[in-house]
């Protein structure tokens, strides 16, 4: 799914202060939930519909060994205009594919706006509580599973 009104220069696309704040709302929601969220971003989809990027991404990163398969990958594709949000096979059978559109449509909202910060924020605060509502936090059991870094491709 494109995007417009997306003219960020891309080495612009997101400045320190708003990586952090971006790395501190994936804190922030792993903190409610067993689930996992990462951030891929790059500046082509190597492939027409980017969601079939997402899908490859999310293996090479192994994010589908979560011990509940409950891990979610928003992709970017920031040159390109694109997006997509990959769920494990755990939080999406749960979800429904309804669910993942609506999160697609207000990141889409958020970066029409060029709030793009804020709307990778707003997205992964909307993960988390879908992860919470399914695969709540437990203290005894969870760790951090994966790395809450971005991950930057070429």
């Amino acid at each position: 799914m494109g995007f417009s009104l997306f003219n960020k220069k891309p080495s612009q696309f997101l400045n320190q202060e708003e990586k952090e704040q971006v790395v501190e709302a994936i804190r922030g929601a792993e903190q409610r939930t067993s689930g996992e969220i990462r951030i891929y971003m790059e500046s082509h989809c190597k492939y027409v519909d980017p969601v079939d990027r997402a899908s490859e991404i999310f293996f090479n990163l192994k994010m589908e060994q979560t011990k509940e398969r409950n891990a979610v990958l928003l992709y970017i594709a920031y040159k390109d205009h694109q997006l997509a949000i990959f769920g494990d096979e755990g939080i999406y059978n749960k979800t429904g594919k309804a669910y993942w559109h609506k999160l697609v449509n207000h990141v889409l909202q958020e970066f029409n706006r060029e709030h793009f910060a804020a709307g990778i924020s707003k997205c992964i605060y909307e993960i988390g509580e879908g992860l919470h509502t399914f695969f709540p936090y437990d203290r005894v059991t969870d760790h951090n599973e994966l790395p809450d870094d971005i991950v930057f491709g070429k």
